[in-house]
């Protein structure tokens, strides 16, 4: 077939999106006879959809020149954008300036249209990064504005989703949130090409991710899954889709088939040379690993993604924890917590200083970071991250002695994660429900509390939760580790709830005398010589 062939071949395969043949049809066509500025930049566009993006940023250049050179001059500083947009992607950022100024100045004589709305984008990026929410705002609204007036579907909703994120990470979620949907609307009725389309989409899933706003996250993943599928050969785009899948199937307890999405995104992604998110794989798969009691391959999988690039946090902090190095996960929590100034990117980490700190007996630095939790949560008021406010907030209340009101933030909680559909997280706050009514008296419901979350537990493999109820239940492991009797523990645990020696008597139906020689069994056996240290000593080693 000669070059004219192929050419209508590629141009064919690309309308039909099976982007391995356009790339292969239009390269015989280009090396046969070079390609014309158009359809370089419809090999640019396969190529880059492949993750060959070198291949893309050769064709763009080629592209470029050669528009210029026919005086086209909006569509060489389109393509300038374009090499300048995956150069950002790359983290190539020195190039990626030398563009746009190239783009700025091939328009110096155009008046308004769709190219000078383009070079908004980046600029509004830009904003966006550095937290000017309300001027990355202002310049997306403009470059929206000029993308409507030029009739180009792609700028308008690349300027959306910009328009959409700064106003989620002002505060403004609802207003967010609408501008992000309307930017969906379009790619979902295909609207858009398909890099822009795919931008749109990993861009919107990790907007919604950031605030925990599960239920878009997992209709709009569902809704990537379907366009990828359209595309098999696609390499770009499908191993992001992976990793939000991976994290959607941890969040429902369909723990294998998380690692398996976190592993074919790896995979998918070396392809593809992104760093960044295969680092996000990484982590992931060790997420799972580590909640599941693998430690070793968690360990491994943490190291990897920190290869990567990516922080590891807060989960190899969790996983010190697990192993029994608190000092070690206290220290590298407060680290990244105080790198961290985005109140969104704060909140993914404040649950596990609290969770962390409280297991070092720092009750009241677990307070400030649970009290901080809250404010977010109600600044930006989506279900989960309210749950994950209350969760905090009642461990810390469990652990200041206010079992009561403990277990009304509790179970707040639990009726978020169980609506979301979220076993895992649900079966932790009802441990701590199961604790706040031990606290209060009522074994019975304790008893159940504990019961389910052990079934769900066992069903999802959680080896170290349920490792932590054999532990409660009864008080076996621990009080045995400890050398308190069964009783002395039943009295630590009313002592933790913040009760007098004369109510635990009461409560116990013993006289006061024997409660406090019990207390002052339970000081020397512990080592401790308050009853603030003795309920600190208690949820350190987790005898409560």
């Amino acid at each position: 077939m000669g070059g004219d062939g192929e050419l209508a071949r590629g141009r064919e395969a690309a309308a039909r999106l099976a982007w391995a043949e356009a790339y292969t049809a239009l390269s015989l066509a280009d090396s046969s006879s070079a390609l014309a500025g158009e359809d370089l930049e419809l090999l640019a566009t396969a190529a880059y959809l492949l993750g060959r993006v070198e291949d893309c940023l050769r064709a763009l250049q080629r592209a470029q020149r050669l528009h210029a050179e026919h005086g086209d001059l909006r569509r060489a500083a389109r393509c300038a954008f374009w090499l300048a947009f995956h150069l950002i992607n790359q983290g190539e950022l020195a190039q990626a300036s030398g563009w746009l100024a190239r783009a700025n100045r091939l328009l110096e004589d155009e008046q308004e249209c769709a190219e000078r709305g383009y070079l908004l984008v980046p600029v509004a990026l830009r904003q966006l990064v550095a937290g000017d929410y309300a001027e990355a705002g202002r310049t997306a609204d403009r470059a929206a504005a000029i993308g409507r007036r030029a009739g180009d579907a792609d700028l308008v909703t690349l300027a959306l989703v910009l328009h959409g994120r700064a106003l989620v990470r002002a505060g403004r979620v609802g207003e967010g949130l609408v501008l992000l949907d309307e930017a969906m609307v379009a790619v979902v009725a295909g609207e858009l090409s398909p890099p822009v389309a795919g931008t749109v989409y990993c861009s919107v899933i990790d907007a919604c991710q950031e605030i925990m706003e599960w239920r878009r996250a997992q209709e709009w993943t569902a809704a990537l899954t379907a366009w990828c599928g359209r595309q098999p050969d696609m390499v770009t785009f499908t191993g992001q889709c992976l990793v939000h899948r991976a994290e959607l199937l941890q969040l429902h307890g369909a723990w294998p088939q998380a690692v398996e999405e976190a592993r074919r995104a790896g995979e998918r992604l070396v392809l593809g040379a992104d760093s960044h998110a295969t680092g996000a794989a990484l982590y992931r798969q060790a997420e799972v690993h580590r909640v599941r009691g693998d430690l070793t391959a968690a360990e491994d999988a943490y190291q990897q993604a920190s290869l990567q690039g990516l922080e590891p946090q807060p989960g190899l902090a969790l996983l010190r924890l697990a192993q029994g190095r608190t000092d070690a996960a206290a220290a590298a929590i407060r680290r990244v917590v105080a790198e961290t100034s985005e109140r969104f990117q704060r909140a993914r980490l404040l649950p596990a200083q609290v969770e962390i700190l409280l297991a070092a007996g720092e009750v009241g630095a677990a307070r400030d970071a649970a009290d901080e939790l809250t404010g977010i949560a109600e600044g930006y008021d989506t279900p989960a991250l309210r749950a994950v406010a209350d969760h905090a907030h009642g461990a810390v209340l469990l652990a200041e002695g206010d079992a009561r009101a403990a277990v009304v933030a509790l179970r707040r909680a639990g009726q978020v994660w169980r609506e979301l559909e979220a076993p895992y997280e649900a079966a932790r706050v009802r441990v701590l429900v199961g604790l706040g009514c031990r606290a209060l008296g009522d074994e019975e419901a304790a008893a159940m509390e504990l019961d389910a979350a052990r079934g769900v537990f066992a069903q999802l493999g959680a080896a170290p939760d349920l490792a932590r109820l054999e532990t409660l239940a009864g008080g076996g492991g621990g009080s045995k580790g400890h050398g308190l009797t069964a009783r002395e523990l039943q009295v630590l645990r009313l002592l933790a709830a913040g009760k007098t020696n004369h109510a635990i008597a009461s409560d116990l139906v013993l006289a006061e005398k024997t409660v406090d020689r019990h207390v002052s069994n339970i000081y020397a056996k512990l080592g401790v010589s308050s009853r603030a240290a003795a309920t600190a000593h208690a949820y350190q080693h987790r005898l409560l």
